[in-house]
């Protein structure tokens, strides 16, 4: 897979030595000279240009890409490349960050977003997930479909456990992706027994959440919303 990466400030440069380890070809881009840090990330591809130019992103070939990564401490220059690589180069997968999180209503397909990540929400959605049991946590946001990666750890109480998945009545519009137990992670098939303890990682449209919240949180004894 072939990545491009705007901005090679220590995000961009994580970001890239992490997708060259699993055997990705990446480019890094950058306008300032003082980012181009060859030695630092010396299998990437490197290019010294403004990724908010049509001449640049020609130059970087953008069209050979199957992700572009807009990494930027800048929340305009990303929104300027993602939306560059979804309209004029047809990017299949662009992923863009948000520093400032009163921007992040921004990001979305209409700026060509397919995935937004805010760093400052992903490390306040990390906290509430290692200290919360029972309460849904937003990890994530997918722009198409509106829809969220999102963790709920299954109380002891809760009705669900000792019930197989493919016996839940799960809302619409809402994915069991993974259950992670301990150290394993579990794909989950419809015979899977759900124990108390277990993360539960979920694909779901924002408007389901709650629902799926309800569900999870129902008691033993208690009568099911």
């Amino acid at each position: 897979m072939r990545v491009a990466i705007a901005g090679a400030g220590a995000v961009g440069r994580s970001i890239a030595a992490e997708l060259l380890e699993n055997g990705h070809e990446v480019l890094l881009v950058d306008k300032a000279p003082t980012a181009i840090s060859v030695e630092r990330v010396p299998m990437a591809e490197w290019l010294l240009a403004d990724a908010c130019e049509i001449t640049s992103l020609d130059e970087a070939a953008l069209q050979r890409c199957n992700v572009v990564i807009a990494a930027t401490g800048d929340d305009k220059v990303n929104l300027v490349v993602s939306l560059l690589a979804k309209t004029e180069y047809g990017v299949p997968r662009v992923v863009a960050r948000v520093n400032n999180p009163k921007n992040e209503w921004l990001f979305n397909e209409s700026w060509g977003v397919d995935v937004a990540v805010s760093t400052p929400r992903l490390m306040s959605a990390l906290v509430e997930e290692a200290v919360s049991v029972g309460d849904l946590v937003r990890l994530l946001r997918f722009s198409h479909g509106d829809a969220n990666l999102v963790e709920l750890t299954l109380p002891p109480e809760s009705a669900l456990a000792g019930t197989q998945v493919g016996e839940v009545a799960w809302p619409e519009d809402t994915s069991l992706v993974t259950i992670i137990r301990g150290q394993r992670v579990l794909t989950p098939s419809t015979e899977e027994t759900l124990e108390a303890g277990d993360e539960l990682l979920f694909v779901a449209a924002q408007a389901r959440e709650e629902q799926l919240e309800d569900l999870l949180s129902v008691r033993q004894g208690d009568p099911e919303s």
